[in-house]
């Protein structure tokens, strides 16, 4: 199989990285570890690479009302420089994809899964009969990373001459630099703070390796983080994973996103999420604390008084807070926090508790 390789590929492998296939592309899973990568993250700054991840234009005189109608958000509130994490959903209210939606002055750009980008390119198509929107694919062109980690932005303030200490939670600025066009975002999905940053595919290795280089010269290094550490990072934090708690098969009602969600306006899916919310959730996404040392994996089975009551979407040891985590679909009367229930981890019913989430907040 050919897999699609990022712009990085070649600092990838000046570091060491253990390569895999994710969603037709290759790409770093681990470093060093994924304990000492979760770690440094949460201590420092850790540099990640999401070229993998969807990056689309929107253009035209319909473009803002074409993504209002698509996304669960309302993104006709948004202004110019303003990010917006929306879910886009199928007639039924199952999740199509999570994305990030970024308003230009004078078009939008639309963050996307790498594993769902092909999907939703035609299904993009086919929702614009009536719209006068351009839609262009961009992926290939540029490059994409995210800095992340309490450090992050103090690091790259010595660094960038492109002052980020202004930019807010969800806000984007863009501009040239030496005739280089820059995108940065204060967005990530780690639960820390930082900046996820776009540039031309052609540029990035060079702009890594010198952000790399003049980071450790500074003695604040920015060390490189796989997925490994990105999805328990993620998990932490409580952020949902499309093909775990996001899916096709349910809605965002039921995924906990109902803050993504604005049910005054319409839009595909609209209606079924409305009835959903005017009739009561049967099953939620919940997190849980399990004891032992045993991890509770994608699909395990969650029981109450031996019955099945629900089925783990993401699991894993919690580098941070040194406990078994899990998110998982629960029935939603037994998803009060400290409610008992078990996990079946291969045949052994392992005891858990329902618990908040997120797991881990920065600065808390």
């Amino acid at each position: 199989m050919n897999m699609h390789q990022t712009p990085l590929s070649a600092f990838h492998r000046e570091c060491h990285a253990r390569l895999v296939e994710f969603a037709g592309w290759e790409l770093p899973v681990i470093y060093t570890s994924i304990i000492e990568e979760h770690n440094w993250c949460r201590q420092h700054a850790a540099l990640f690479d999401v070229s993998h991840m969807g990056r689309v234009e929107f253009r035209g005189p319909d473009a803002g009302r074409f993504l209002e109608r698509l996304n669960t958000r309302n993104i006709a509130a948004a202004t110019p420089g303003m990010c917006r994490y929306s879910h886009m959903c199928q007639d039924d209210g199952g999740i199509l994809d999570d994305v990030i939606v970024s308003k230009f002055e004078d078009h939008f750009l639309v963050v996307c899964n790498a594993s769902n980008r092909e999907k939703l390119l035609g299904w993009w198509q086919q929702q614009r009969s009536g719209f006068d929107v351009e839609i262009t694919d961009r992926t290939f062109e540029t490059a994409m990373v995210a800095i992340q980690g309490p450090e992050a932005l103090a690091t790259l303030g010595q660094l960038l001459p492109v002052p980020l200490d202004d930019l807010k939670r969800y806000r984007f600025k863009t501009g040239n630099l030496m005739g280089v066009e820059y995108f940065f975002a204060r967005s990530g999905y780690t639960g820390e703070d930082g900046v996820e940053i776009i540039l031309p595919a052609n540029l990035a290795l060079m702009a890594v390796r010198m952000l790399v280089s003049r980071a450790e010269g500074l003695g604040r290094p920015i060390k490189p983080a796989g997925l490994g550490a990105r999805d328990t990072l993620r998990l932490e934090a409580g952020m949902p994973l499309y093909g775990h708690e996001l899916t096709a098969d349910w809605d965002s009602l039921t995924a906990g996103q109902e803050w993504a969600v604005d049910l005054t306006k319409d839009f595909i899916g609209g209606d079924v999420l409305k009835r959903l919310k005017a009739e009561g959730l049967r099953r939620k996404i919940t997190g849980f604390e399990l004891e032992g040392k045993r991890i509770a994996r994608q699909g395990a089975t969650i029981l109450k008084d031996g019955q099945e009551v629900g089925v783990v979407t993401s699991g894993t040891l919690s580098p941070t807070l040194n406990k078994n985590i899990a998110m998982g679909l629960l029935t939603t009367g037994l998803s009060q926090p400290g409610t008992a229930v078990e996990v079946d981890i291969r045949g052994s019913k392992t005891p858990a508790k329902v618990v908040p989430l997120p797991f881990y907040k920065a600065g808390k």
